[in-house]
């Protein structure tokens, strides 16, 4: 596994989010309905990046329906490139998380 670079404490929360997220869908996949709820109402009100929140929904569908989808998803949420992380600023992702786990990553937004 590539070492990731982080330029700021930002970045390394944001990294830690992606982790996190990763952990939590592997270990409760009933959780992807809920990403999968969001992406649907981002869409149906109109998303202002269609074709990302389309992609998230491919990637989310594909990681409910097998392992080898559930294990991409996990290896995207888990990647650390200047690619990856700008399709991750269109994560479906803020309603997964309680409270109590948001705030462990109160400084990932670099947004």
């Amino acid at each position: 596994m590539k070492t990731p670079y982080h330029d700021s404490l930002g970045d390394q929360m944001e990294f830690a989010y992606f982790c996190y997220l990763a952990d939590k869908f592997e270990t409760d996949p009933g959780l992807l309905n809920i990403a999968l709820e969001t992406v649907d109402r981002w869409l149906a009100n109109g998303s202002s990046s269609p074709l990302r929140h389309r992609q998230w929904r491919d990637l989310i569908e594909q990681a409910r329906l097998s392992k080898q989808g559930m294990q991409r998803l996990s290896k995207v949420l888990r990647e650390d490139d200047e690619e990856t992380r700008l399709f991750k600023g269109f994560a479906p992702f803020p309603a997964v998380l309680n409270q109590k786990e948001k705030r462990q990553f109160l400084c990932a937004s670099r947004h």
